[in-house]
């Protein structure tokens, strides 16, 4: 298997939870660097399983983590998207 392929069995395997891919859903429609908090905000997850998700997600090159004093803020890797999902963050609506 070459590199992109390896890449895009991270990016799928990421993206097959229904957890992870509401955190992207949450994300994209946002359109700005959240807290865990924000994130989980409506979900009835702890703040070690959404720590968990945006790990899986982090390895997979969809998302990025920054410390910012005490908050850990997180945001999309559109370009990631684009190269090997391209249209697919636009498919994401509100359910």
């Amino acid at each position: 298997m070459d590199k992109e392929d390896e890449v895009r069995v991270k990016i799928f395997k990421a993206l097959s939870d229904e957890m992870r891919l509401g955190i992207v859903r949450t994300l994209y429609l946002n359109e700005k660097e959240m807290a865990c908090s924000e994130i989980r905000s409506g979900m009835t997850i702890s703040d070690s399983t959404i720590s968990y998700h945006l790990k899986i997600l982090r390895e997979a090159d969809l998302a990025f983590t920054r410390k910012d004093a005490q908050n850990r803020l997180t945001t999309l890797k559109v370009e990631t998207f684009n190269k090997y999902l391209p249209g697919f963050l636009e498919t994401l609506s509100k359910e």
